[in-house]
């Protein structure tokens, strides 16, 4: 008899739980050393193994060969546990039982000694669904139990239940799954079940799977029938409808051209293979991170990363600015797709919006008006600057007009001017902002300081100790003594003086900002 995957494969010993090693280790020596609690909670989100690893504590608490980490899974209690039918564990869903009256009943139940095992087990599933009067009834339980009892409480939201109850329980959080380690449990799976599969196809299962290993597995059991018994890629993502990763890099390379009309024909071809809009702006931002992860820490980025080469590429034809800007609008795009007409719409939209809003950076400066002498009418911003240079640079105003943008505008505004002549502007960066000194920014900082000037004049960029008179940090200085003058002001505020003086408050600093 074929069984669901997700049950056939659900861990029966500490050791097969995945990616919860801190609560297993923290269990295991607990058990090892005698030190039991009497209540536990287990929050986490959904499909992570909080049931899975209050049943396998229950098992752990009752194996006939003795309370250990490593239940021998032979014995009646063991065998029973997992069949789901021992007498002293009892299972309680708190979304259907939240009333008040069958926590009193269930509560003076455990005041009987177990039937069988050596402990009585209470697992309160979703336990954040219990109503006030009920968490209120188990409160002396939780706190004075009987000796045979132990409680075990499941939620998926925490923060629902009261202090009261937090405080007499050991609180563990299980985390979400890496993908990793998903693709390795599914993969585990396939081979000992012996179905055929495409390594790509179980990547795909395990991205989609979130961080739930029973996800993870159900979705392999649809893709199993949906493949007639073989898990492969074409598939797989046509019952996910995913985007193939070489769809995301197009798009990225037609953004990148300015071919609105290719973006709209990979639109169209998605719509066609029935994608999902918001899954495929998920994977873009997804694709996004991975290529800002090779700009900035390319020996970071794994050898198990789907299509490396592709995202190695990618970092080298875009610039990091246009990398942020278009993630920032691949994720603001998503939450927007319920606001738009269609997800077509919004999606093709969310592409066109790349597509218009991309950094200026390598464009030339706008030019300024400025006096001059009678008859000689309006003049570049750079001919008003040459009679005063160099001996009066105002680095800050000069570095306000160069019209950069993204990380060259960064660069400027972090360095400060350390010496000039009528051939060469020396610029110092410290140390900690070293990593801005990148020769395509150094260009167009050098280029834009060239037509502000009027002249082919040479820049050099150095790292060394900094004197603070760079425009960011004069700027960060100024921001700093408005909000200290902020602050004072509303210290001697009466009324607020009042209100600490008399009433013992204490002046939130943070929530203090200067007006502009």
């Amino acid at each position: 008899m074929t069984h669901v995957l997700a049950r056939k494969w659900r861990p029966r010993r500490f050791e097969e739980l995945v990616g919860q090693e801190h609560v297993v280790r923290a269990l295991c020596n607990a058990l090892a050393q005698g030190r039991l609690h009497h209540a536990y909670l287990l929050t986490g989100t959904r499909g992570v193994g909080k049931t899975t690893l209050a049943r396998i504590l229950a098992k752990a608490l009752n194996c006939e060969s003795g309370v250990s980490a490593t239940p021998c899974g032979t014995c009646s209690a063991c065998q029973e546990i997992d069949a789901g039918r021992f007498v002293d564990l009892i299972e309680l869903d708190a979304a259907s039982n939240t009333q008040v009256d069958h926590m009193r009943e269930l509560l003076e139940n455990a005041l009987y000694a177990p039937v069988s095992g050596r402990y009585k087990i209470y697992i309160i599933d979703e336990a954040h669904m219990l109503s006030r009067s009920a968490f209120n009834a188990m409160l002396k339980t939780l706190e004075e139990p009987p000796e045979h009892v132990k409680f075990v409480l499941a939620t998926t939201d925490p923060q629902k239940i009261p202090v009261t109850v937090l405080s007499r329980c050991l609180q563990f959080n299980l985390k979400r799954i890496p993908a990793p380690q998903v693709a390795g449990r599914l993969r585990q799976v396939l081979e000992a079940e012996a179905i055929p599969f495409e390594p790509a196809a179980v990547q795909l299962l395990a991205r989609a799977a979130q961080g739930s290993l029973r996800d993870g597995l159900s979705l392999l059991d649809q893709a199993i029938a949906h493949g007639g018994g073989r898990v492969q890629e074409a598939s797989v993502r046509a019952m996910l409808g995913t985007v193939a990763d070489g769809d995301l890099s197009a798009i990225l390379v037609a953004v990148k051209a300015g071919d609105g009309a290719r973006l709209k024909a990979i639109a169209d071809e998605m719509e066609a293979a029935g994608a999902s809009f918001e899954g495929a702006l998920q994977d873009l931002a997804a694709l996004l991170t991975q290529v800002a992860l090779a700009q900035a820490a390319p020996q970071a980025l794994g050898e198990e990363v789907p299509d490396r080469e592709q995202v190695l590429a990618l970092a080298r034809q875009l610039d990091p600015e246009e990398v942020q800007l278009y993630y920032q609008i691949a994720i603001h795009g998503r939450q927007e797709l319920d606001l738009a007409p269609d997800e077509y719409a919004g999606f093709t939209m969310t592409l066109l919006r790349m597509l218009c809003f991309t950094p200026q950076g390598e464009e030339a400066p706008t030019t300024r008006s400025s006096p001059s002498a009678a008859g000689a009418g309006t003049a570049p911003a750079a001919a008003s600057h040459r009679a005063a240079y160099p001996s009066e640079v105002d680095w800050p105003t000069v570095v306000a007009s160069l019209g950069l943008s993204g990380m060259a505008r960064q660069l400027a505004e972090h360095c400060e001017l350390a010496g000039v002549s009528d051939q060469e502007i020396c610029l110092r960066l410290p140390e900690a902002h070293r990593y801005l000194l990148d020769k395509r920014y150094e260009d167009r900082v050098a280029q834009a300081l060239r037509q502000h000037f009027g002249r082919p004049l040479k820049v050099k960029f150095t790292c060394g100790t900094s004197a603070g008179l760079s425009p960011a940090e004069m700027a960060h200085r100024e921001r700093r003594e408005r909000q200290r003058k902020a602050i004072e002001a509303i210290e001697k505020d009466p009324f607020v003086r009042e209100l600490i003086e008399n009433f013992d408050a204490r002046l939130a600093d943070s929530s203090i900002k200067p007006l502009n």
